[in-house]
């Protein structure tokens, strides 16, 4: 794989939680846009891992240079170990890497890239942390807002989308495409300041509250079975 031009990033992992319920939920913000990544260049995902660490992965090229798709099948809490064993079988550091993740302490449709940090109480963020003992590694996490009052966290997140509430998501997941893709081509500063304080697509979503962008992210609840 030839390195890119900027910043050493050779690697895009969404995570997200595998299988159809899961599919249009926000918590999956992570699967959706390099799904949207994938898919707008016609190429499809390849099956890779075994056992309790299994992923999928497409290579994309931009300009001259390559760069490698992934997406853990495991639950957002044990994505981690998939991870770790792409970033060895691909002989890719976790700096090099960039981590697509959804955020409730964002305004829908906001956006926070980082170069490293902690995991904020995400689970996903977490489970990388853990298992390559690093949290340096940049992160894009993409504002889904959060919950009116009384509506239970785990529920919002993975709420199935339909209707307007489905296509809001999927203007936030093609913005954040853009926002990989600079990131990858121009280099994370300049995707940081192109994108960090941009304001969210034009209409507002249909449902759901939000919170002010720049408070802690909470725990995530434990999401059955174990995301």
């Amino acid at each position: 794989m030839a390195d890119p031009p900027v910043d050493g990033i050779r690697l895009i992992v969404g995570l997200g939680n595998p299988g159809s319920r899961y599919e249009r939920t926000r918590h999956n913000a992570g699967f959706l846009v390099v799904e949207r990544i994938l898919t707008g260049r016609c190429r499809r995902w390849f099956p890779a891992g075994k056992g309790e660490s299994i992923w999928e992965e497409a290579t994309i090229r931009l300009g001259a240079n390559e760069f490698l798709l992934a997406r853990p099948l495991m639950y957002m809490n044990r994505s981690g170990n998939a991870v770790s064993d792409l970033l060895r079988v691909h002989d890719v550091s976790p700096a090099s890497m960039l981590v697509v993740v959804d955020d409730v302490a964002l305004p829908p449709g906001r956006f926070r890239l980082r170069v490293g940090g902690g995991h904020g109480g995400h689970n996903g963020l977490r489970s990388i942390r853990d298992a390559t003992g690093t949290g340096d590694f940049p992160r894009l996490r993409v504002g889904v807002g959060s919950p009116a009052a009384g509506i239970d966290l785990a529920d919002f997140v993975l709420e199935s989308l339909s209707g307007e509430a489905w296509a809001y998501m999927e203007a936030v997941v093609a913005a954040a495409a853009d926002v990989v893709e600079v990131a990858i081509t121009r280099g994370l500063v300049a995707a940081m300041d192109a994108f960090n304080r941009d304001p969210a697509p034009q209409a507002g979503p249909p449902a759901g509250g939000t919170d002010p962008a720049d408070r802690a992210l909470p725990t995530d609840p434990g999401f059955p079975p174990g995301s």
